[in-house]
């Protein structure tokens, strides 16, 4: 297949939703990189990715740059209309870029895929309401409403049955594994559905938990480095930033208002 065969195919199967069809462009060893979600996905993960996007959006894709070509590599930019209800005045509009890597045989070894979120725009009237780019930034991640709300639901009971929050080598991907989900999936559901990042989610948890220490007679004794350390935390300072964002106080100054409250002396 030739170059220009290659991107001619490429876009006839998105656009004409075919899962199977989009993935026959990737060698079998080959990857599609989504480069804004830090998603990548191998020949079979495509597939069923796509057929769960391919469910619910309607969109169309079209280049707006000529295509750039080497002997091993395939370059372009491109724009991509999701279509809204209500017409065409609905629609939104955003622009990206793909890179791919070619072998011999002209199968992509990887695709690459760039596109920018905030860019997205409505062509409805000015006057019309503005939906966020929010709503835009997972348009191609494949994941359903329902397993969203599955994965959350499964997300809270892990943390709060497990308290794999008090782990200070806690990662998403760790995470992910005991939620059985994927690394990306977990990612969009923390994003998305508790409108945090997966440092922000995490350290909730832990200052919670140090809260609940604080007030309780055994760690009214402990000093804030021991409470830091035993709720996952690496260090006081990450300990004292994480606690002013979510309490809006330092560790010490609500120690020692929990103090006043109790009139119970105070461990420095």
């Amino acid at each position: 297949m030739r170059r220009g065969e290659f991107v001619n195919s490429y876009f006839d199967a998105w656009n004409h939703h075919d899962p199977d069809g989009v993935a026959a462009h990737l060698a079998q060893n080959g990857r599609y990189c989504d480069i804004p979600q830090h998603i990548e996905l191998a020949y079979e993960e495509l597939i069923a990715d796509l057929k769960r996007l391919f469910a619910r959006s309607k969109y169309r894709y079209e280049l707006t740059s000529r295509v750039f070509t080497s002997r091993s590599a395939i370059a372009y930019q491109y724009r991509m209309i999701l279509r809204g209800d209500g017409g065409s005045t609905n629609d939104t509009i955003y622009h990206g870029a793909e890179f791919i890597t070619l072998r011999d045989d002209h199968a992509a070894l990887m695709i690459a895929d760039y596109y920018d979120v905030a860019g997205a725009r409505q062509t409805r009237l000015a006057s019309s309401p503005v939906t966020q780019p929010e709503q835009f930034k997972y348009v191609k991640s494949g994941l359903s409403d329902q397993r969203s709300l599955e994965y959350k639901n499964r997300l809270d009971e892990v943390m709060r049955s497990q308290e794999l929050f008090l782990q200070p080598g806690l990662t998403l991907p760790k995470l992910a594994a005991a939620v059985d989900c994927s690394v990306n999936h977990l990612s969009q559901v923390i994003n998305s559905g508790f409108n945090m990042r997966f440092s922000d989610y995490l350290n909730k948890y832990r200052v919670d938990c140090a809260m609940d220490v604080m007030t309780s007679a055994e760690g009214r004794r402990q000093s804030i480095l021991d409470i830091a350390y035993s709720v996952g935390f690496n260090s006081v300072s990450a300990f004292y930033s994480a606690f002013k964002k979510h309490v809006g106080q330092t560790p010490a100054q609500y120690r020692r208002e929990q103090l006043k409250q109790t009139s119970l002396p105070q461990v420095k």
